[in-house]
């Protein structure tokens, strides 16, 4: 169900809440899911992709979780300010907070290209800052922030400029906000995916291109989903309690 058809707010406030921003689809879809098998409700946030959210949240109803989809640009505060009031508002709480909503566009660095580096820190960046700043405004003790960044940081591919200057900056954000929640008992980490099979990483590579990627790794494979949002879920969990200010990288052994 979209934010548009919102239900009445639900009174049994005791399940645990969790909202992934960009959770309709690729690695977000599967933490979306993973987090409901652990017992969370979700909220499957999304910008433009309605009948992908609104998949996910059925797909989860089917295997007896909770989800609810609210459309939200991470990118513009207001949007960000009424993604997290409208969860409240449903839920009545929330716990833990994946903020997995990016892009990505290849662009060499030109000055003609600079509108590529605008854009992609507008969404990755500036929309990691407002999606953190609000989770550290509204998570309580115990709360979790997972964001997450890339692994391809380390790689340093021609191309990749705009999108590593923004996962690095979001790496820079979570250590620092790891040190301004001291004493609140909230975690800050991210997650760093090598190549994972997903439409974002298949989108405009040749297979030999794909292959040539998947080579870096000692597994010699990409990664799954579902991996990826294995390592998220554990942050979320009891087991992440004493983890903070961390950056897992989990790439198969790439870097």
């Amino acid at each position: 169900m979209t934010d548009s058809t919102i239900d009445a707010p639900i009174t049994d406030t005791r399940q645990k809440v969790a909202l992934v921003t960009g959770g309709s689809r690729g690695i977000g879809r599967a933490t979306a899911a993973a987090l409901a098998a652990d017992g969370f409700a979700v909220v499957v946030n999304y910008a433009s992709n309605v009948a992908a959210a609104e998949e996910t949240v059925k797909t989860i109803a089917a295997s007896g979780g909770v989800a609810e989809a609210i459309q939200a640009d991470i990118a513009d505060t207001e949007a960000v300010a009424r993604l997290f009031a409208q969860t409240l508002a449903r839920f009545g709480r929330l716990d833990v907070v994946v903020n997995n909503a990016g892009m990505m566009q290849m662009a060499e660095m030109t000055s003609d290209n600079v509108e590529v580096l605008d854009r992609t820190l507008a969404t990755n960046l500036r929309g990691s800052w407002l999606v953190m700043a609000k989770a550290a405004e509204t998570l309580s003790s115990g709360g979790r922030i997972i964001a997450l960044t890339s692994s391809v940081i380390g790689k340093s591919f021609p191309g990749y400029g705009a999108y590593i200057a923004s996962k690095a900056g979001v790496e820079g954000l979570v250590r620092v906000l790891a040190n301004e929640l001291r004493g609140r008992e909230i975690t800050v980490n991210a997650v760093a995916p090598g190549p994972v099979a997903t439409e974002l990483f298949f989108n405009g590579k040749s297979e030999e291109t794909v292959q040539k990627i998947a080579a870096m790794s000692p597994f010699e494979r990409v990664g799954q989903p579902d991996e990826i949002a294995g390592v998220v879920t554990f942050l979320a969990g009891p087991q992440g309690s004493w983890i903070n200010g961390q950056i897992l990288r989990a790439n198969g052994g790439m870097v």
